[in-house]
């Protein structure tokens, strides 16, 4: 009687981290449809400084409770500031890029997060990978350059912003990783500090008047961006991360569904063709890390997956 109702209390658990994590995503999704709303008309400079203020209605009393000193309590002082500049990087080249492009297409770009990540992590963190990762991150590259038009088109400045984007974003997810004894409020408040440093010194001579739904949204930033963060980070503590990180490929389908009733944006076939492969590609990575973690080493080909 008490196996099954830990295994339901355990179904239950898993069940609201999937929840969690969709719901982040949607949240998330809002944030970006937001943000390409409000850069249409202020700086990104400007939206960042707000932006960052708002994330402190929800990080204020986070880090009341955890305690103020403890932010400067860090591992590897040269990594955090590593992480944090990347972090400041992913979001600033973000709202540059989707000032120009539409949602979808810089959703595209950031899909390939997590093959960037699979790649990186050979190198960075010691996580082995055989041909079959190897081959599905080269498809996943394809992907990528048919997404991004492989023609003159394909170095224009919005493009190459949302391309640095996700390697940025790419690039803090493995340090996050590396640095996965540090406290999420920690990481967050300081990738907040700098995303606050940055927009101060990006919107010098950019400032511009704006009327109090403009301020409201811009803070609402903030509080949608965090709260997202908060719930994908609880999910990832009551469901397994191989369960949960597909899920994170519906950010593009919600990009798809907003930009379409926001912006009126339809994606074109080398956006979809480049997204569908992108997805295929990023799913299988999944599927053969989480075979190589779940089943015995002597049931799966010697090659590292």
């Amino acid at each position: 009687m008490k196996t099954k109702a830990a295994a339901a209390n355990a179904g239950n658990l898993i069940m609201t981290g999937v929840v969690l994590m969709l719901l982040g995503d949607l949240l998330f999704a809002l944030n970006d449809a937001m943000g390409k709303w409000l850069v249409a008309s202020f700086a990104v400079g400007q939206v960042l400084v707000i932006r960052s203020v708002g994330a402190f209605i929800v990080l204020g009393p986070m880090i009341l409770r955890q305690g103020p000193m403890a932010l400067f309590r860090v591992e590897q002082k040269g990594l955090q500031f590593l992480r944090v500049f990347m972090a400041t990087g992913d979001v600033a080249l973000f709202y540059a890029a989707v000032a120009y492009l539409p949602l979808a297409d810089v959703m595209t770009f950031y899909m390939a997060g997590p093959i960037y990540i699979a790649a990186l992590s050979h190198f960075f963190l010691g996580e082995k990978i055989g041909w079959r990762r190897w081959l599905a991150v080269l498809v996943g590259f394809a992907g990528v350059v048919i997404a991004l038009r492989p023609s003159t088109a394909m170095l224009s400045l919005p493009s190459l912003f949302g391309l640095a984007g996700s390697l940025a974003f790419a690039l803090s997810l493995v340090m996050s990783r590396y640095l996965r004894s540090t406290s999420d409020t920690t990481l967050v408040t300081w990738q907040t500090v700098a995303a606050l440093a940055a927009g101060i010194g990006l919107s010098i001579g950019h400032w511009q008047p704006a009327t109090l739904i403009n301020w409201s949204g811009m803070l609402l930033l903030g509080v949608v961006a965090t709260c997202a963060h908060l719930l994908i980070t609880r999910s990832l503590k009551l469901a397994p991360a191989s369960l949960l990180a597909p899920l994170q490929y519906t950010l593009l389908l919600w990009a798809i569904v907003l930009g379409y009733i926001f912006f009126n944006d339809i994606p074109d076939m080398q956006i979809v063709v480049g997204a569908a492969i992108i997805v295929f590609a990023g799913l299988f990575i999944f599927h053969r890390k989480n075979l190589k973690e779940t089943v015995p080493s002597e049931a799966v080909p010697p090659d590292g997956h």
